[in-house]
């Protein structure tokens, strides 16, 4: 490849933190789905069977897994020198730029959009939506989770929401919310499984395989 010299993009943690998020989320998808419409396996009495209490206690598992994967993730964009930091959440401020990259991935422009930022403004705005999406799944997470407990971490959690709480609606509401953010996450996945194959084909950087290797190729100046 001469025309292309080959850069460092992605640090192992951020690439630790990336695929722990693809795993948990999965998972957490399946078992919320599943816990939203259980399904009773064999015969038996119903005591005998704590199939839906053993998926639930996974998804408890990988939701707390999933909190300190963001607590992590904010932590190396706030205190360290990664090239990828909140200031670049900004990018998609500038509205020009973000309309030529929808324009771009909609096939409608073939200009390649620049921008300053480490993420394009389409890219930031992605992310800033996970953000937000992580801190509302977590939030409606730790209140259906405090509400079968008194004591310990859960139940302090539980009452620490609980204005959260009664502003849903109860915990009907909470868990509605829950379930409607969960499809966002679907959404998600699939806009950035499609920006990643399309900037790969396009570019021909090494884009989706970066996020393994944690190196790209560049277009020699």
């Amino acid at each position: 490849m001469p025309n292309f010299r080959m850069k460092k993009e992605w640090w192992l943690s951020i690439r630790l933190i990336h695929w722990s998020m693809v795993s948990s989320v999965f998972i957490l998808l399946a078992s919320g789905f599943y816990i939203a419409y259980p399904i009773s396996f064999g015969a038996g009495a119903t005591a005998d069977k704590f199939c839906v209490g053993n998926i639930r206690t996974l998804h408890t598992f990988f939701g707390v897994f999933l909190t300190f994967l963001m607590l992590w993730r904010a932590y190396l964009g706030i205190f360290t020198k990664f090239h990828a930091t909140w200031i670049d959440l900004l990018s998609w401020t500038n509205i020009h730029k973000l309309i030529n990259q929808v324009k771009f991935y909609l096939l409608i422009s073939n200009k390649k959009p620049k921008h300053v930022y480490q993420y394009a403004p389409l890219q930031a705005l992605a992310y800033s939506g996970l953000i937000l999406l992580q801190f509302m799944i977590i939030m409606t997470g730790l209140i259906m989770v405090g509400a079968n407990y008194h004591a310990g971490l859960s139940a302090f959690a539980g009452n620490l929401l609980k204005p959260l709480e009664i502003a849903m609606g109860g915990l009907a509401g909470v868990r509605l919310i829950h379930h409607i953010v969960s499809w966002g996450f679907i959404i998600f996945i699939m806009a950035h499984v499609y920006m990643a194959i399309w900037t790969d084909i396009v570019y021909k950087e090494g884009t989706i395989s970066s996020m393994i290797s944690g190196r790209v190729f560049r277009k020699a100046d």
